[in-house]
């Protein structure tokens, strides 16, 4: 799985982090960012949900070919 973050479109509302808290995490300035060692989502099936939860669609999840 590949998770990516639109540093520009994120206002960090923090719904990724509530919804995958071993996904996702806030960075000091309050914007999402990937817990570190879970740039692949661990097998979460809430990062789905998670970017589902985005209010502003920051967050895409494609499947890694390959």
């Amino acid at each position: 799985m590949r998770i990516g973050i639109d540093k520009d479109t994120c206002i960090g509302a923090g719904q990724c982090a509530l919804t995958a808290p071993g996904v996702f995490t806030q960075d000091d300035d309050g914007y999402s960012t990937l817990v570190p060692g879970r740039e692949d989502g661990g097998g979460s099936a809430l990062v789905r949900e998670a970017a589902r939860a985005c209010p502003v669609g920051a967050i895409t999840v494609s499947e890694r070919v390959g």
